[in-house]
């Protein structure tokens, strides 16, 4: 396999993972994997947020930033979207060795766990958990020597038929530093929304800043295919 990753805008990038999902949940593919990379920029929020008091002049203003807004069908909170950041996305049915109660823990853990084994590979200290200060923090961040470096989030539909529920497990993993600008961007967002969250770019790390020279897109992409295959 070589270079897994497309080029595309922020805005085709996730359209590409909705349609992969609605393949999935038709029955056109038993599962799939996605690899993006954004060629412009944005501040991509739930669908939620648009009813947030200040909205509207948020959005003006992230503009005139270059930090457009666009809305996403997951949950979570604002996330920085940029040439500086690689999406991953893996869709497929409940297996049905899992049981209901777990499967969301489930997948997260099929999405983290490939990257904390790059990671340690590499040398670094990989963890999973909550990190303060980090934009859309959550309990599966994947985080590289205590600093969140993958962002996550999933959703889920049921197949057609209703045999199987498919999930859409997805990372954002900042390869390369724009930490300074993300950090403002989503600040701006918070305040002018009256959000209580402030973030700092020192909660965060880029692949790049701790290894330079990794270029562990194409394992990854090997060790999912792998995983994937034994469904």
């Amino acid at each position: 396999m070589n270079n897994p990753v497309i080029p595309t805008t922020v805005a085709e990038g996730l359209k590409a993972e909705q349609d992969l999902l609605a393949s999935v949940c038709a029955g056109e593919a038993e599962f799939g994997l996605l690899f993006w990379r954004p060629t412009d920029r944005a501040l991509v929020m739930p669908r939620r947020m648009s009813r947030l008091v200040g909205f509207d002049a948020a959005t003006e203003a992230l503009a005139d930033l270059g930090w457009p807004i666009l809305l996403r069908e997951s949950g979570g909170e604002p996330v920085p979207q940029s040439h500086a950041t690689v999406n991953i996305a893996l869709v497929y049915a409940q297996p049905r060795s899992d049981n209901d109660r777990d499967r969301i823990e489930n997948a997260y853990v099929r999405l983290c766990q490939p990257i904390c084994d790059e990671l340690i590979a590499l040398g670094g200290a990989a963890s999973v958990g909550e990190v303060e200060g980090a934009f859309c923090d959550g309990r599966f961040n994947v985080n590289l020597d205590g600093r969140k470096m993958v962002g996550t989030a999933q959703r889920w539909r049921q197949s057609q038929g209703g045999q199987r529920p498919v999930v859409l497990v997805h990372g954002a993993l900042l390869l390369d530093n724009e930490r300074e600008d993300m950090v403002a961007a989503v600040n701006v967002f918070n305040q002018i929304c009256e959000q209580p969250q402030r973030v700092r770019a020192e909660s965060h790390i880029a692949l790049h800043e701790a290894f330079p020279a990794a270029d562990v897109l194409e394992q990854l992409a090997g060790r999912y295919q792998r995983m994937l295959d034994e469904f």
